[in-house]
Formats: structure tokens, C-alpha cells, sequence
């Protein structure tokens, strides 16, 4: 965008608006939702941890874990396929130093743990090929369970589809007779139902799932007396909304929780790779394939709401955790680190509140450049 057009945009869309921000009196104070239709509170900050084994270390792991408790959070993410790039080399590492650290903490009763099972893809051949079959999912917990060191996980879910279906960076629909020939949702269902039934799942959830997947699984849960599915994790941030779309209403009518993962969309929305910065230790820098959030039009998108945060005396950062947070379809926003210092920032935007004004003002950035990223 031309330094002109810059302007002229960043004036029309900011000169009618008085942009406001709430932050409490009382900073990084933890608050807590309860996972919907049950009686587990999640911290609103989930840490993720899929650069654990990659980007970070079995120490540096085990720090972010004591720091992440020590300051409220009590929901920790993971998934079989973890870290991230997925390889063979690292498969399931991530599970395993959040394991040991359970073991050598002996917290495992003061965290809300989740994990995934793996979808089949290129990217996962290493795991497995065979979908959500019984035998692949009693695989895939059996060996989480192990490398967790724990006997049961508090939230299980399937990482993406099985069927051919927009996720991971695909923007649209495209149809596949494959698609139809997918009808296994019960027969997930009831696979799962029986480790719920074992006391290994407490609650179950989805992944990168579409309005029309995740309704066949509820319909199918209700029409059959199995268990619901209670959260969905699929990418939100002020780069991609698109979840609003269908999938908002499908939430809040259900009550199905959003995990928000990629709120700061792999590090983009926190202004570090701006003007064509690339910090050395950055994950776009580290891993370049992972582009969706750095087209031309994120760019320009994440120069103006840069912009509206320095005017209202906050980050990139602050603005982009706390408008996902925010969100009542959101049960936990789901944030990434690999130091210390990043993971404190991220927490201390728990104190900031977003007020109308400055709302209406992220609503004007989103006409203007709409969903920029898939």
C-alpha cells in the first residue's frame, strides 16, 4: 500500500471513531469459563504448546508450564502430532515433555489437559493413514496417554476431518465425491463413547471442522444418546474471522466452546515481521511455507490495526488477544510462545477490555480488507 493510500484509508476509516479501551484496576487476573454443558472452568488463556520439542526444549517446555500455572492458566493443548513442522523425528515429543513435567510437578490434578488424535494427510503418513477408525483411535489415545504420563486426558478431539473439507488454510469449499462417501460420524461417536465410558475422555471436541460437520456430530450424539461434542478448535484473529461466517451461530445455539487457535496468526499480529522484518528465531522466518497470514492484504490489514493500537496506547498484540477474547462464542484463546517474555505479555492482556468504540473501529479495518487470510 502506498504511503497515500495508507493515509487516506487509516483517515476514513479511524477519523469518525473515539477508540476506547477498559483496562481493570486489578492487572493479570486470571478469569475462567466453564467448558459449555459441563462442570470444568478452563482458564479464558489456553497455552499451546506444539513448539515444544521443536522450538523449545524439555527445560524451556517445563518453564513455560510453571510459569503458565503460576499465573492463572490451568488449560494446556496438545495433540499426537506435535511439534510443529510435523515430522517422524519429532512425533509425539510435545506429549512427552508435557509428561514429564506432569510427573515431576505432580500438578496433573490442578490442569485442565487436552490433546488430538490425527486426521490423515502428507503431513501426517508418519502417524498413520487409517482415519478415526476404533483401532486407530484406541491407538492414538493409548499412546498419548502414555507419552502424558496421565491415565485419562479432561478434553479429546479429532485434530481435522477425515473427508476432503476447507481447513488449514483453505479458503473455500471445494466439493469432492470423497466427501460423500464419508459417513463414519457415529461410528466415531461411538468409538469415543467408550472411552468416556472407561473414564480415559472426560469431554470430547473437534478440530478445523466445518458448521455442517460439526451439526451432523451433535445430531448424531442427540439421536443416539452418545456424547456431545463440547468444543470446537478452529483458527480466529483479526486476519480470520471467517469462523463468524456459519460456524458463530452453530456455537452459541449448541453451545459448543471455540478454542481460538492462531489468534495472533503464527506471529504476524504481533507487528514483529512488519516493514519486512524477520527476527531470526521467528516461526514464519524459521518455517517460510508457513505464509497464510503475510499476503499482500494481511499486510495492509495488519498495518492499519497496528495503527489503531498505537493510537489507543496498546500493542498489536493487546488488541489482536483481546478482541478474540473477548468474543462470547470463545471459551479459550489459545496462545503460542517460545520465551518467557512473549508468554507474559500474552497473559497480561487478560487486564484489557475493549470498549465499543474501538470495536466499531476493528469492524471498519475488516470491511475495508475482509478476512485477508483463509
Amino acid at each position: 500500500m502506498s504511503p497515500s493510500r495508507y493515509l487516506s484509508v487509516k483517515k476514513a476509516l479511524f477519523t469518525p471513531f473515539l477508540y476506547t479501551f477498559i483496562q481493570t484496576n486489578t492487572p493479570n487476573i486470571m478469569k475462567y469459563n466453564t467448558l459449555p454443558g459441563t462442570e470444568i472452568s478452563i482458564s479464558e488463556i489456553c497455552l499451546g504448546t506444539m513448539t515444544f520439542g521443536e522450538q523449545n526444549n524439555e527445560s524451556e517446555g517445563h518453564k513455560q508450564l510453571d510459569y503458565a500455572l503460576e499465573h492463572g492458566i490451568n488449560f494446556i493443548d496438545t495433540a499426537e502430532l506435535y511439534s510443529v513442522p510435523a515430522s517422524a523425528a519429532t512425533y509425539g515429543s510435545t506429549e512427552t515433555i508435557i509428561g514429564t513435567w506432569l510427573k515431576k510437578s505432580g500438578k496433573r490434578k490442578q490442569v485442565v489437559l487436552a490433546s488430538k488424535i490425527s486426521g490423515p494427510g502428507e503431513y501426517a503418513a508418519h502417524i498413520r493413514s487409517t482415519g478415526f477408525t476404533k483401532q486407530a483411535v484406541t491407538e492414538a489415545l493409548h499412546g498419548s496417554l502414555k507419552r502424558l504420563q496421565t491415565s485419562y486426558l479432561d478434553l479429546y478431539q479429532l485434530h481435522w476431518p477425515t473427508r476432503p473439507a476447507n481447513y488449514f488454510g483453505v479458503r473455500n469449499y471445494v466439493h469432492s465425491e470423497a466427501a460423500l462417501q464419508e459417513d463414519n460420524f457415529l461410528t466415531v461417536l461411538e468409538t469415543l463413547n467408550d472411552f468416556v465410558k472407561a473414564g480415559k475422555i472426560r469431554q470430547i471436541g473437534i478440530s478445523n471442522e466445518t458448521a455442517w460437520g460439526t451439526m451432523r456430530y451433535l445430531n448424531e450424539a442427540e439421536k443416539h444418546h452418545l456424547p456431545r461434542m463440547k468444543t470446537i478448535q478452529n483458527p480466529y484473529s483479526l486476519l480470520n474471522r471467517t469462523f463468524e461466517g456459519a460456524l458463530a451461530e452453530v456455537a452459541m445455539q449448541e453451545q459448543v466452546g471455540l478454542l481460538a487457535y492462531s489468534p495472533l496468526a503464527f506471529g504476524v499480529l504481533s507487528g514483529k515481521y512488519r516493514n519486512g522484518q524477520t527476527p531470526e528465531k521467528g516461526r514464519v522466518t524459521l518455517y517460510p511455507r508457513f505464509d497464510r497470514y503475510s499476503n499482500e492484504q494481511c499486510v495492509k490489514a495488519v498495518n492499519l490495526y497496528y495503527a489503531l493500537a498505537l493510537e489507543n496506547n496498546l500493542t498489536l498484540t493487546e488488541l489482536s488477544l483481546a478482541f478474540v477474547r473477548q468474543k462470547p462464542w470463545v471459551s479459550s484463546t489459545i496462545i503460542g510462545a517460545t520465551t518467557i517474555d512473549q508468554l507474559k505479555e500474552n497473559i497480561a492482556t487478560t487486564e484489557i477490555i475493549l470498549g465499543p468504540s474501538l470495536l466499531k473501529g476493528i469492524d471498519a479495518i475488516n470491511s475495508e480488507i475482509p478476512n485477508p487470510a483463509p
